[in-house]
């Protein structure tokens, strides 16, 4: 391992969810950081993470391939987090990401993290899934040595799903789609424990996969209910039928709509790791239970004093 001080990762997606504790780990870690992203200025709350002149901003876009080479310039690892919901799945997902290891790899960087998702596969009825599968093979043929990081769904103080969850829950009723499926739920700082080390660690870590998960295995209806306990909430459940949801997700091009089509598709299998495959404890890493941090955050919407936003119980 090379040390800290003489290392600088790019990170595109920095400004986001999950990029901002892997910069903050990173940092921790005394290496220096460049946080990629289409608007620097959004993503100035990192800057007091780190010491004077380790932490650096660049407007970088992954479509505009110039933009990515001048980010990766210097770097020793790189880390893509860039992905979306909808949209341009394979300008975003597929060519961005084999943008990114390009220009690592010609930029001599000894390693290349894509974080994509559980529920990846080529064969994937989902454009979602789909593209972060065509993604990662883009990405190994480009950077051979690339580490794929697949988590399940990530929750922390600024995720989108629990926290609107718990805001819908001020409802009297609160439908669940896809009740019975299952997902593994992942505490955002343990993910980007993950990400941070396969970056600094290439020769532990380089040229494998890892499916990360946490350590509950929740049905949809089970993490309704355990966002209602951590949030201190009371509503009634209802189980959508699947016809009705699948007649709904029809509509999801409409603004506001609350379901895909293609979200539906991918909701059509359960979001776990794959049975042996490598996960957190390939990186010494005790996943983090939901009921343990989430009332942290997630306390606010019943209105307890010990909840607030953006509160997070496990930061140092």
């Amino acid at each position: 391992m090379i040390d800290p001080a003489q290392q600088m990762v790019t990170v595109f997606g920095g400004g986001g969810f999950i990029g901002r504790y892997v910069c903050e780990l990173l940092l921790k870690r005394g290496v220096r950081v460049r946080v990629a992203c289409r608007q620097p200025r959004h993503a100035n709350f990192i800057q007091p993470l780190g010491q004077p002149g380790q932490v650096g901003f660049v407007r970088a876009d992954l479509g505009l391939p110039a933009s990515v080479v001048h980010a990766v310039d210097g770097a020793s690892a790189v880390v893509n987090l860039v992905g979306i919901l909808k949209g341009r799945f394979q300008a975003v997902q597929v060519e961005g990401a084999r943008t990114a290891a390009e220009a690592a790899g010609r930029a001599g960087s000894l390693a290349f993290v894509q974080v994509s998702a559980i529920g990846a596969d080529a064969a994937s009825e989902s454009a979602y899934g789909k593209s972060k599968a065509d993604g990662e093979s883009a990405v190994r043929a480009a950077f051979p040595a690339a580490t794929v990081i697949r988590p399940s769904i990530v929750f922390g103080p600024e995720d989108q799903l629990t926290n609107r969850l718990a805001g819908l829950a001020r409802l009297p009723v609160l439908p669940v789609i896809a009740a019975q499926r299952r997902f593994q739920p992942v505490y955002v700082r343990d993910l980007a424990q993950a990400i941070a080390a396969a970056a600094l660690e290439p020769e532990r870590y380089g040229g494998k996969t890892f499916e990360i998960g946490g350590p509950e295995t929740m049905s949809m209806r089970q993490l309704h209910e355990a966002i209602l306990a951590a949030s201190g909430q009371r509503t009634e459940l209802v189980d959508m039928p699947d016809f009705v949801a699948s007649l709904l997700s029809r509509f999801g091009f409409l603004p506001g709509a609350p379901l895909t089509r293609d979200q539906w598709l991918m909701l059509q299998r359960d979001n776990v790791a794959a049975k042996g495959a490598p996960g957190l404890a390939a990186f010494g890493i005790e996943p983090t239970p939901f009921a343990a941090v989430a009332p942290g955050w997630l306390g606010r919407f019943g209105g307890s004093r010990f909840g607030s936003r953006g509160s997070d119980p496990t930061a140092a």
